[in-house]
């Protein structure tokens, strides 16, 4: 007889698998030293996507990538290039969720997040797909159609 598992509780708005402890001493202390000037000169400036922006500044669909990483199930990738796919953005009381997938959606992450402030998102990510892969995350919401966000290794990237 299998057992049921009813104290369960899923914090984020997709049904997946929460970011383990979103706001631990590892992501404030990244926190402290990461900083996105949201500039034209910045890597994300240039515009990379074609979803168009919704009224609402954050939920909604987003185009993501990612640098900084090498992705094994991907022949020939390497740290430097960028993975590309979709995401969706959704707000839930004070946490901001970012779900996003790659490699034409065989891969999928989560980004568990609160506000810093008026634009900064601070926060955890975690490789849905490879779940011991976590990371500290920090945004910049830039405008309503362009979030600039780096971690420890990189870049994490959204854009509409």
């Amino acid at each position: 007889m299998q057992q049921v598992i009813t104290h369960l509780v899923i914090r984020n708005p997709f049904g997946t698998m929460d970011v383990p402890e979103p706001d631990d001493r590892e992501v404030m202390d990244y926190a402290t030293t990461a900083t996105l000037a949201g500039d034209a000169a910045d890597g994300n400036a240039a515009h990379w996507a074609s979803i168009p922006a919704l009224s609402d500044p954050l939920e909604g669909t987003w185009a993501s990538r990612w640098n900084g990483g090498a992705d094994p199930t991907i022949a020939g990738d390497t740290p430097e290039s960028w993975k590309q796919g979709r995401a969706e953005v959704r707000v839930k009381g004070e946490r901001i969720y970012l779900r996003f997938d790659w490699d034409n959606g065989r891969r999928h992450g989560l980004i568990d997040a609160t506000r810093d402030g008026a634009n900064r998102l601070v926060g955890k990510y975690i490789n849905l797909t490879t779940p011991a892969i976590t990371r500290p995350w920090v945004g910049l919401v830039v405008d309503a159609a362009r979030i600039d966000g780096c971690f420890p290794n990189g870049r994490l990237d959204f854009r509409r």
